[in-house]
């Protein structure tokens, strides 16, 4: 497998993966179906030049994705450049190890074509389904990230807080492929303060502007940025910034708008609510042709600055398979490479290009020799014994639960 290239801008599709009934035939799929077709539609994504795949996380019917790990692994292994990712990982009801070990094991199946989202959700109940306060989301989101990104940059930690058991003496395996963690994005369509966790860690955020008119995002996004140069990252035009899109595409437009029709208007998440007209007027839905889209989303640095991301919603609402292949065509082929093109166009030359596993290794350690972490004879127990990798040194202090700077956590 191969590592994507350097682009300015990923272009990518998400998925919720709904499993919502064709109101066109009355079918609803099963568990099944709706899973085995969500492979060959991340896999076009990649056949269609498109560079990244994103797969939601959901404990409820009508959704399927409970285990992200598991399909973007398989996915990782059919395809050949494509950047897997989440569309949101639960930050909040996740254990953060869990987290930590999980999509440490996912990027190295995958030779760094990966990254995620976190996020808090939008499903209420599925907090107390996990054991946790709805009340504390903020908190919850704030403390368990704090402690993965100390698990992916510490071989041992020492950590206590105040949502899970105290860690002592822990190492989080695998470690990090090439010692460098997994590229983060924190997503979010409401909350200022997640905006400002992504700013503080130097961190990607993602505004899923999907439901909302441009200026609510217009300030989170400005509000990331003041605050990722405030601490220390970069300028304000530095900050790694991703955005959503929904689109639906026919060679006539107004045969697009009647087609999509039937099941924007019976959509689980905005369907017998306002009408398809005035959603796409106050979001970025764009049911037209082809050059609708663009002119759409071309225009969306003048909105929000450059990015880096742009993810779009195709295969919900019931949409068939081949309906959805055929606006990965449309996609791939009309729609992004204009694009491409329009959105490198005067791009300053300060604004990084997307993230990828290999230029940030390349930050990292130039052109010397990567991390490559190989385990000593331990058995887990590194508050006695030394470190348990070959090449790092015991913590200070390790046979009495000390961490590297001396200090009980």
């Amino acid at each position: 497998m191969s590592e994507q290239a350097g682009v300015p801008v990923q272009f990518g599709i998400m998925s919720v993966s709904d499993i919502t009934r064709d109101p066109t035939t009355g079918e609803t799929p099963s568990e099944q179906e709706r899973i085995k077709a969500t492979l060959p539609i991340a896999k076009h994504s990649e056949e269609v030049g498109l560079d990244v795949f994103a797969i939601g996380e959901h404990h409820n019917p009508p959704f399927w994705s409970s285990s992200p790990t598991t399909f973007l692994a398989a996915l990782a292994a059919q395809t050949e450049r494509l950047i897997v990712s989440t569309s949101t990982t639960l930050i909040t009801t996740n254990d953060p190890v869990r987290i930590a070990e999980e999509y440490a094991m996912l990027q190295h199946v995958s030779d760094g074509r990966m990254d995620l989202m976190l996020g808090r959700g939008n499903t209420g109940p599925v907090y107390p389904w996990f054991g946790q306060d709805i009340r504390q989301g903020l908190p919850l989101a704030i403390e368990n990230y704090a402690l993965l990104h100390k698990l992916w940059r510490e071989d041992v930690v020492n950590w206590e807080g105040k949502f899970r058991t105290p860690l002592q003496g822990f190492t989080s395996t695998p470690r990090p492929l090439d010692g460098v963690a997994p590229f983060v994005w924190h997503g979010s369509i409401r909350t200022p303060e997640i905006a400002e966790q992504a700013a503080y860690y130097g961190d990607g955020f993602f505004a899923n502007n999907i439901f909302w008119p441009k200026e609510h995002y217009q300030r989170l996004i400005e509000l990331y940025r003041q605050r990722y140069a405030h601490y220390g990252h970069g300028t304000p035009e530095q900050a790694i910034v991703g955005l959503g899109g929904q689109v639906f595409m026919a060679a006539k437009s107004q045969d697009a708008v009647n087609q999509f029709r039937p099941y924007f208007d019976n959509a689980p998440v905005y369907g017998h609510g306002p009408s398809m007209e005035d959603f796409t007027e106050m979001t970025p839905l764009t049911v037209g042709s082809p050059q609708q889209v663009i002119d759409r989303y071309a225009a969306m640095r003048e909105h929000y600055g450059d990015y880096q991301r742009q993810l779009f919603l195709i295969d919900h609402a019931g949409l068939p398979l081949k309906t959805v292949l055929e606006q990965l065509d449309i996609l791939g082929s009309e729609v992004v490479p204009v694009l491409r093109k329009e959105l490198a166009k005067d791009r300053p030359a300060g604004v990084p290009d997307a993230p990828t596993h290999a230029a940030r290794v390349r930050a990292e350690f130039g052109d010397g020799p990567t991390r490559q972490a190989r385990p000593g004879a331990n058995r887990g127990d590194n508050l006695t014994g030394d470190s348990p990798y070959q090449d790092s040194p015991a913590p200070a202090g390790a046979a009495f639960g000390l961490s590297r700077k001396g200090a009980l956590r």
